[in-house]
């Protein structure tokens, strides 16, 4: 599927309303009253990303804040050499730290995203948001995203740091769906690592009995075993 970039093209999007929609995801906006959450929803526009879809690019201008509110957004870094290391996904009622990072420091962003299937997303402007964030609910919402999102990032900074490719994949794996609808490929860019290296390790688990591979996907056998070999 062609890539299309977002941050250069974003289209105006449509009204997204009634506030509920949001607040069905977000439930940590209910302390705001209600006056401001239906100009926030007002405010905010819709945009269906098809899967595939570059969300925004290494050094590319804030779009907005984004609330996800169906589909999956994956940020990663990648290398001039085109190897990929993914730091976090971006699901229904999460946030993306690195949006937030931009809003507030008034960068550009420092790593890409990619809509990982279709994806619903409300998005405020910079303006709308630096205007929210006067409300001293939202600025708690917020950095209450921002925290969790940080306790997700130092938990890949030691994976990285301090586990071997074979703890780091049982842990993927241990913690993802059941089958995993994936890639050799795709496995690889999220360790890393080069397709051989995370195909070798994928049939050592099948060997040991941990999964079972098949085209285009892992089905886990053993989770239990996983964790175990993951710690």
């Amino acid at each position: 599927m062609t890539r299309q970039a977002v941050p250069d093209g974003l289209s105006p999007g449509t009204p997204y309303a009634p506030a509920e929609q949001i607040e069905a995801r977000y439930p940590g906006l209910a302390p705001l009253d209600r006056a401001a959450r239906e100009a926030m929803a007002a405010q905010a526009t819709r945009h269906i990303f098809p899967r595939g879809t570059e969300l925004f690019a290494e050094g590319a201008s804030c779009i907005g804040f984004p609330f996800v509110l169906r589909g999956l957004i994956r940020v990663f870094k990648r290398s001039a050499e085109g190897r990929e290391i993914p730091l976090y996904r971006v699901g229904p009622g999460e946030s993306c730290i690195i949006s937030t990072v931009c809003l507030v420091g008034d960068v550009g962003y420092d790593a890409r995203a990619e809509a990982e299937e279709e994806t619903e997303v409300a998005i405020l402007t910079p303006a709308q948001f630096n205007l929210a964030l006067e409300n001293p609910s939202f600025r708690r919402f917020v950095f209450g995203l921002f925290s969790r999102r940080i306790t997700d990032l130092m938990a890949l900074v030691e994976a990285l740091a301090f586990k071997r490719l074979d703890q780091r994949l049982a842990l993927i794996l241990a913690q993802g769906p059941n089958p995993c609808k994936t890639t050799h490929q795709r496995v690889a860019d999220e360790l890393g690592t080069v397709r051989e290296i995370a195909s070798r390790l994928l049939k050592e688990f099948e060997k040991a009995g941990l999964v079972r591979l098949g085209r285009g996907r892992i089905d886990i056998v053993n989770r239990g075993g996983l964790r175990t070999l993951g710690r």
